[in-house]
């Protein structure tokens, strides 16, 4: 028997209930959109790189010529004005279809027994100045000639006219075992010092363009530094994305800001695998400065500086992490190099704090030899281009680096023999050469 229903008992839905679940729906699509835009820093403008330098002929020259420095980066659209993704694009699968250039490896024993080695990559042409030219590049850390972005680098500078010889760090390939218990460190210069030294032998006549990416950039910048005569022959340096100091590096990686610190810790255990894979060599020699304590400590390591002060200093000797921080920053040498100089850094760096920035921008300002190029976007080691979605397989930073170097080609080529760059001569800002 079916009840009745009482003409009361009927629950309708009021004709506003729709309307309400429709505003919910485009309050929720607002909120997405919302963070999108935000986490995505759609709105940011596009514009070219600050420039700091001294006016001189020679960087007006290398202004008008690297048009590049001038004009606006544009990154892809949608994804690339966010230094996050820019920097998890560059991490992950370094670049876009990734040339496979042919190099032949180079094996240096160094004075502690240790091994160094470099790949060599001739040029796939002749220099558009008809002069022999190497490019001797230190990459970042933990890296070496097989990562993609090296890669992708050295074969646009190899059609450009350019030989590559590319530092391996010391234990970063894991085909190579280390025959010292000594490895890569934040800013030892013995092997890439070592790499320029084999390529001034067995090429007489070349001259040298010294480029760095993030801790190569801060490697190369101590090297030339450190001796008015490891200058010789070197036309221009090019560093990019490195910190300058990490002393003042050192606070910022434990903070939240820009997720520093969860950088911080994937880099972390990417040094704890590297160093673990080389365990045998590391600990379990006799020369070995390590003990079981520090290879416990290394397990529990969740930061960098963690890894440095109980593994990392000991390498070299130094007594505390502060003292190792300062020996090894290239902020106590850069201001002793004369040749020209770029500097490259990029303003949504997730790993690099702004107010490491300051360091190249006064140093630009004080020393006539040093362009500083800020660019709005481009993460770190990312600076990716394209249109909407998909980057180009060259970078802002591929064409930069080639583009500064073509100038100073140029303008080297152009001056009168008895100034140009040979051994013995390093040219000043205005010009002249420094006996």
């Amino acid at each position: 028997m079916s009840a009745l229903v009482e003409p009361g008992d009927v629950h309708t839905i009021a004709p506003e209930m729709p309307a309400i679940f429709d505003g919910m729906k485009l309050a929720a699509i607002a909120t997405v959109l919302y963070f999108l835009v935000r986490c995505l820093n759609l709105k940011s403008p596009t514009a070219p790189p600050d420039i700091t330098y001294r006016d001189t002929p020679l960087n007006r020259y290398l202004l008008k010529s690297c048009t590049i420095l001038t004009k606006e980066y544009e990154p892809p659209l949608l994804w690339g004005k966010s230094g996050h993704l820019q920097t998890a694009l560059y991490g992950k699968m370094g670049r876009v279809s990734s040339p496979n250039p042919c190099g032949v490896r180079k094996y240096l024993l160094m004075q502690d027994g240790a091994t160094a080695t470099f790949d060599l990559f001739e040029s796939l042409g002749d220099h558009r100045t008809g002069d022999d030219i190497t490019m001797v590049i230190c990459p970042g850390i933990g890296n070496h000639s097989e990562k993609h972005y090296i890669r992708t680098f050295v074969n646009h500078s190899q059609r450009q006219g350019y030989r590559c010889a590319v530092l391996n760090h010391l234990g970063s390939l894991p085909n190579i075992e280390l025959t010292s218990p000594r490895m890569f460190t934040y800013g030892c210069t013995w092997e890439f010092a070592a790499m320029v030294g084999s390529i001034k032998r067995a090429f007489p006549q070349t001259l040298l363009i010294v480029v760095g990416f993030s801790l190569g950039g801060n490697i190369v910048c101590k090297f030339l530094g450190e001796n008015r005569i490891n200058q010789e022959r070197v036309l221009c340096c090019v560093s990019v994305c490195q910190g300058y100091s990490a002393l003042r590096a050192q606070k910022t990686f434990l903070q939240w800001d820009q997720c520093r610190r969860l950088y911080n810790f994937l880099m972390a255990d990417n040094m704890k695998k590297i160093i673990l894979s080389h365990r045998g060599s590391l600990f379990g020699m006799n020369s070995s400065k390590m003990e079981d304590a520090d290879l416990s400590r290394l397990y529990t390591a969740t930061s960098l500086m963690q890894i440095d002060d109980n593994i990392m200093r000991k390498f070299h000797g130094h007594d505390t992490l502060k003292e190792y921080y300062e020996k090894e920053s290239c902020v106590h040498y850069i201001h002793n190099i004369n040749v020209p100089l770029l500097l490259v850094n990029s303003s949504d760096d997730p790993l690099v704090h702004r107010s490491l920035l300051t360091i190249p921008r006064t140093l630009a300002e004080k020393k006539p030899n040093v362009i500083f190029a800020l660019t709005l976007h481009g993460g770190h080691l990312g600076f990716f281009e394209g249109a909407v979605l998909f980057p180009q397989p060259l970078t802002w930073m591929d064409k930069v680096i080639v583009g500064y170097a073509n100038a100073i080609c140029r303008w080297e080529r152009h001056r009168p023999p008895c100034l140009r760059t040979r051994r013995g001569l390093c040219p000043q800002a205005d010009g002249t050469p420094s006996l």
